[in-house]
């Protein structure tokens, strides 16, 4: 995608996309809703056609300002969100609806079903599957054609809590074992960070960032984008000029690749709540006082107030769920070098 522009009426949704994906690799779109990630995916598929810029799948224009290839003629596998089988179609005739006729996709429906590990269900109709099944059902119709891309949109929202982590580790797998270049919408950042190969945060019509998961996270292009990817602790703070940043938990070392500024100059600077290590403290002036206490089992979140006035309130997550009660005294230190941004650097629309 380059140049991609696509809005309604007055309404501008995508404002100048740049975007290439990989053959064999699977890349997320990430942004709140309403940032257009539905949107690309239509015009990718040719459900609309783009207002300006162009689509190519493989060096071939598929849309721009001359060209236009029908939505049958790309070979782009789709799988919406709620999955939408044929509910007069068993397992294998929904497989096979995008095939012809032939003793080839008969064999080839056998090894989807195979893949996704419902070959014994193959004469089961869709309201006989679970939620996380319809959805394997679905990806392996999309697979069916032999696609040069699968496009999924928002494909784990409709499926209860407890099965989201379990079917994307399905649908994760079968898609490696296919093969596949693969595009998948979400507002989740957990379903981008885990299952992707590159996360492409829109935001504002564009894409804000594109990187790694690990660097998405931990090398976030500005301030607001970190408050976007995961729980995030923003303090002020000031450049020393030699790679530290001066903040209210003391003199911090930057991360490898970021831009240190003349000394003196104000920073925002991004710890992670992973970062932050407690210690039992006693009334000291640098104590912090536990405010709130979220317990989840596997760790826990705490909040903390610290007792210098311009600092905000703290999130720190804590391993193993460890029980700091309201009203105890904490000591902070932080763990690892840290991302700052000059302050004239941040500033975009996007809300955590």
């Amino acid at each position: 995608m380059s140049g991609l522009v696509k809005g309604f009426g007055q309404k501008p949704v995508l404002t100048g996309v740049d975007l290439a994906v990989e053959a064999g690799t699977i890349t997320s779109i990430l942004g709140p809703s309403g940032s257009g990630k539905t949107t690309l995916l239509r015009v990718i598929c040719g459900f609309e056609r783009a207002q300006a810029g162009s689509v190519s799948i493989d060096d071939e224009i598929v849309d721009d300002a001359t060209h236009f290839v029908a939505p049958e003629r790309r070979r782009i596998g789709y799988v919406p969100q709620e999955g939408n089988l044929f509910p007069h179609l068993t397992v294998a005739g929904n497989v096979r609806f995008g095939l012809d006729r032939t003793p080839e996709s008969k064999q080839r429906v056998r090894e989807l079903l195979e893949m996704i590990g419902l070959a014994d269900r193959a004469r089961s109709f869709p309201h006989q599957l679970s939620g996380g099944q319809q959805q394997r059902v679905a990806l392996a119709r999309a697979l069916a054609v032999r696609p040069r891309l699968v496009l999924l949109d928002e494909p784990f929202a409709s499926l209860d809590l407890s099965l989201r982590a379990s079917v994307r580790t399905d649908v994760l797998a079968i898609l490696r074992t296919a093969g596949a270049t693969a595009l998948l919408v979400t507002h989740d950042q957990d379903e981008a960070l885990s299952m992707s190969d590159r996360v492409a945060v829109i935001r504002d019509g564009v894409i804000a960032q594109l990187d790694s998961p690990r660097a998405v996270y931990n090398r976030p292009a500005d301030a607001d984008l970190a408050h976007f990817i995961g729980e995030v602790n923003l303090l002020a703070g000031r450049y020393d000029g030699e790679r530290h940043v001066i903040t209210a938990l003391g003199r911090l070392e930057l991360t490898t690749g970021s831009q240190p500024a003349d000394a003196g100059s104000a920073a925002t600077v991004m710890v992670r709540p992973e970062q932050i290590l407690l210690s039992a403290a006693a009334d000291r002036p640098d104590a912090c006082e536990v405010v709130d206490h979220e317990f989840y089992g596997h760790d826990a979140i705490v909040r903390l107030k610290p007792r210098a006035a311009a600092t905000p309130i703290l999130v720190v997550r804590v391993r193993g769920g460890s029980d700091w009660s309201r009203g105890a005294l904490a000591s902070v230190a932080v763990d690892g070098p840290v991302v700052a941004w000059a302050d004239q650097a941040s500033g975009s629309s996007v809300q955590p």
